[in-house]
């Protein structure tokens, strides 16, 4: 009996799901491949209600995550996932915060502990895709380095998906558009010249732009952390330019690599 497409994403926290990967997971979902998301944290280090930020007076660790779990259930039902994991591990915080040096921290948290809970999903659910980010976790944000080291190690114990794809940012069209936000005054910094990935590193671009408007809401379900995503004050030109499509490095293979540029994390699967 052949077994059901599945897919599953492996993030950091609640609102990791959107952008890199909500286009694919709703698309998937919409055409009955079964889609699973794992969260690894309940993301207490995100701002609290009314804006309040880690580490100032009235932040409080457990409201916040009881905010952002809720708000990542409304996203999940926007953008058609059919299963949410929740590891549960306490959010790490950005690099050098306080909370990387909780006992409880998903930093913290040996390895091979929580990849064989991943391990155990994957089990479950026996994926043929899995997705997560790089080695870096895309920006050096170390709740998402574990992410990775962990899905990397539950894929090797368990052998079980056909492909293995990291997340990431094509850095050239990327910098561009932040060098035109910079200028319109939609921003105020500028990325490190390494920002992304090169786009002759990219093995897969997805077309989700019929899920751009689902993406967009299912970013505003996270409401209380939207001081943080400036991609949603864009004017809607630029924001279908930023989320109409995904891209990808596949990093690991069962299957024969066809020549060329994937479209499709299945291809080769159906």
């Amino acid at each position: 009996m052949t077994e059901q497409l599945t897919i599953m994403a492996v993030h950091a926290h609640p609102d990791d799901e959107v952008i890199g990967t909500g286009g694919v997971l709703a698309q998937y979902a919409a055409e009955g491949i079964r889609t699973v998301l794992v969260t690894c944290t309940n993301g207490e280090q995100g701002d609290a209600p009314g804006g309040i930020k880690p580490g100032e007076a009235g932040h409080d660790p457990d409201a916040v995550r009881v905010q952002r779990l809720s708000e990542l259930r409304e996203s999940a039902a926007l953008l058609g996932i059919e299963y949410v994991e929740l590891l549960g591990y306490r959010d790490s915080g950005m690099v050098g915060w306080d909370g990387n040096r909780h006992p409880e921290a998903f930093w913290n948290t040996p390895v091979d502990q929580a990849a064989a809970r991943l391990a155990d999903l994957m089990r479950q659910y026996r994926p043929q895709v899995v997705v997560t980010y790089d080695e870096n976790g895309n920006y050096g944000h170390p709740d998402h380095i574990q992410a990775n080291r962990i899905t990397v190690t539950a894929v090797g114990s368990t052998g079980i998906p056909d492909k293995l794809y990291y997340t990431a940012i094509p850095r050239e069209p990327s910098l561009e558009r932040f060098k035109v936000m910079r200028a319109q005054g939609m921003i105020d910094f500028d990325p490190p010249a390494d920002f992304g990935t090169p786009i002759d590193e990219i093995t897969t671009i997805v077309d989700v732009a019929p899920y751009v408007s689902r993406k967009i809401k299912a970013l505003e379900a996270h409401a209380s952390q939207a001081d943080s995503v400036p991609l949603l004050r864009l004017p809607s030109e630029m924001r279908q330019s930023f989320f109409g499509t995904e891209s990808f490095v596949r990093r690991a293979s069962k299957l024969t690599v066809e020549p060329g540029q994937e479209t499709d994390l299945f291809a080769g699967l159906r």
